[in-house]
């Protein structure tokens, strides 16, 4: 099994799971994990990274992620 790496981080479960869905719709496994304050870290397999980061990149605006790796 691939080590899971973070691709992003939401400021709310909301907004993780959206980003989750455009992963999933890409055909890339997410799991969502408590982050600090509140915040929920977006990961996928290390192998999907760079296809998980144009996935997000493409289906979002840039304000639309609190942060990044």
């Amino acid at each position: 099994m691939s080590e899971m790496v973070r691709v992003a981080v939401a400021g709310d479960v909301a907004e993780a799971e959206e980003i989750q869905e455009i992963l999933r719709a890409a055909g890339i496994d997410a799991q969502l994990t408590d982050g600090e304050d509140d915040s929920v870290i977006v990961s996928v397999p290390e192998f999907s990274v760079e296809q998980a980061q144009d996935a997000i990149e493409a289906m979002t605006e840039p304000d639309d992620i609190v942060g990044e790796p």
